[in-house]
């Protein structure tokens, strides 16, 4: 059946494939780690200490990343990206007596790189498929790759928390390596293999971007992920467990409703903003200063001793919604203004601030919830998303094509 489609289809449809299987392990490792550790007594600091070298080497990845995209092609990283989480998957099989703080953080290391390899070559890829006075299906080919990839980030989140109360941590975790080992060989067979190879040889000196709309929204992805993961990565979870005393299908189960219906409008972003005839840009910021308040509301509840699943259940929706479509139009800028000879540069750059925001998010997560709370948590995340808006504020107009229609 793919042989009657063309050819950009075909490369979308394979490229897409393999960040969905991707996609779906790493969802669920990161749950299977936070309520496994979390269940032998692991803190909420130390339970977002394991996932520090996974966001850590996510930022240095993205940064390099790009530039080896650029020189040896797309192919190359996202398959190399697909081995390594094999690899990371494996580390973690060891007899248990082996997994020290250091050996999982070693692994969730491995993890991180090969996450942020696959997701930049997955996105810069797309860049390469859609004309440039195509921006419409620009936007929506972008917007359907990252949707669909966080509903299945929170179908792993789920199937994390299954696999770990049904066959347990390690049970768990071979199952999901054995089923992207499979995914890796049939894409190391046909994935094209000069996609995103720059016509001009990048030099190591070129990794920083020096275009002033990049710098933009790099730093507002920073801010706008740290303003997600400081509340949502550790301290959500063990709130959830810990508080309100939720089993870890519960908690999975929950986190990965939020994460597929995210998803779903994530994708479904397009036919919401494509309505508004004014600019990206300008949308970026009217959804920006909405998502800021969306915290607030939360925090005021909790802190009104409002009823709390109910609280949280309304408090995370909304905000879900909201982020969805900032983040959403964000990745359609970073795609829309990215050089087309040697695009990986320039989303390996804005993606490295991406993974420098859930680094900065991650540790606040686990230090501010366990010294102050959720509440605390969420006021910094209001705080975090304001500043991406008027980061964004900044953004130069894009010629010649601003409609998203």
């Amino acid at each position: 059946m793919l042989a009657k489609l063309s050819p950009a289809i075909r490369q979308y449809l394979l490229v897409t494939g393999n960040y969905w299987a991707f996609t779906l392990t790493d969802g669920a490792l990161r749950m299977l780690v936070v309520l496994h550790f979390h269940q032998l007594g692991y803190s909420a600091l130390e339970v977002a200490m394991l996932f520090l070298f996974y966001e850590f080497f996510g930022v240095v990845t993205n940064l390099f990343g790009g530039w080896l995209g650029a020189r040896w092609g797309l192919n190359r990283t996202m398959n190399i990206g697909l081995g390594l989480q094999v690899l990371a998957l494996g580390m973690l099989l060891v007899p248990p007596a082996w997994l020290t703080v250091l050996w999982v953080m070693a692994a969730q290391a491995l993890s991180g790189i090969a996450k942020d390899l696959n997701k930049m070559s997955a996105k810069s890829t797309i860049k390469l498929l859609v004309p440039d006075n195509q921006q419409g299906q620009l936007y929506k080919w972008v917007a359907i790759l990252t949707g669909s990839k966080n509903t299945l980030k929170g179908v792993g989140f789920f199937l994390g928390g299954l696999l770990l109360t049904v066959l347990g941590f390690q049970g768990a975790v071979l199952a999901m390596a054995l089923m992207l080992l499979v995914v890796w060989l049939l894409s190391l067979v046909f994935l094209r293999r000069d996609a995103g190879v720059a016509k001009n040889k990048p030099k190591f000196k070129e990794l920083l971007s020096k275009s002033r709309a990049i710098n933009i929204l790099a730093a507002a992805r920073f801010l706008l992920f740290g303003a997600r993961d400081v509340w949502f990565v550790v301290a959500l979870p063990v709130f959830l467990a810990s508080q309100l005393g939720w089993d870890h299908w519960q908690v999975g189960g929950f986190l990965a409703a939020w994460v597929i219906g995210y998803g779903f409008v994530q994708g479904g972003a397009p036919r919401v903003t494509a309505r508004a005839e004014v600019s990206p840009r300008r949308q970026a910021v009217v959804w920006g200063a909405l998502l800021s308040v969306s915290p607030l509301l939360l925090a005021a509840a909790l802190w009104q001793s409002a009823p709390i699943a109910a609280s949280i259940m309304l408090g995370l929706g909304l905000f879900g919604v909201l982020f969805a479509v900032n983040s959403s139009l964000h990745s359609y800028l970073i795609v829309a203004y990215a050089r087309a000879d040697g695009v990986s540069l320039d989303v390996g750059f804005y993606y490295m601030a991406n993974a420098a925001g859930r680094l900065l998010g991650t540790v606040l997560s686990g230090w501010i919830y366990q010294s102050y709370g959720l509440v605390a948590c969420l006021l910094i995340s209001a705080a975090l998303v304001l500043l991406s808006t008027l980061a964004i504020s900044g953004l130069p107009s894009r010629e010649p094509t601003q409609s998203l229609k």
